[in-house]
């Protein structure tokens, strides 16, 4: 119960060192190994169903995700600035923001978060079924499968 109670305010931490990073301690790296330790937790209190509820989404989704974010981001400043992966400012105008702008490096955090967002997946997902096979194997149900069967037999 704590877990999912700790597990949201964890990943906006995570989201504030992403995009507090460009100018302070942080960035995608940490902001990602942060979010990837929310979903450790997650995945050791709850076991795999806990995982796919908190996850549904796919890691080679997520790991994709994050390396076209990253490539496009260089891609961006060689198309802006004549360099790859020079940080180029684009200044944006909406109607109730504003006037403001945008730094193609948070591009390449956001990829890089991705990224280790989606290897701790990966990690988690191919690691944590061998042993969640071996304890279901032992004859214990999993827990999530036990809370499963639970609710079908009221």
């Amino acid at each position: 119960m704590v877990t999912r109670l700790i597990f949201h305010t964890v990943l906006l931490f995570s989201l504030f060192l992403l995009f507090s990073g460009h100018n302070s301690p942080g960035g995608g790296f940490s902001g990602g190994l942060v979010a990837g330790l929310a979903l450790t937790v997650r995945y050791l209190a709850g076991g795999r169903y806990e995982l796919a509820e908190a996850a549904p989404v796919g890691a080679g989704t997520v790991l994709g995700a994050g390396l076209a974010v990253s490539v496009g981001s260089g891609v961006l400043g060689l198309l802006l600035s004549g360099r790859v992966l020079e940080s180029v400012k684009v200044n944006l105008w909406l109607p109730l923001i504003g006037d403001f702008y945008l730094v193609t490096s948070l591009f390449f955090d956001i990829g890089v978060y991705l990224v280790v967002v989606g290897l701790v997946l990966d990690i988690l997902r191919s690691l944590g079924a061998e042993v969640d096979r071996h304890v279901e194997a032992a004859g214990e149900p999993a827990r999530g499968l036990a809370v499963q069967r639970e609710g079908e037999a009221s």
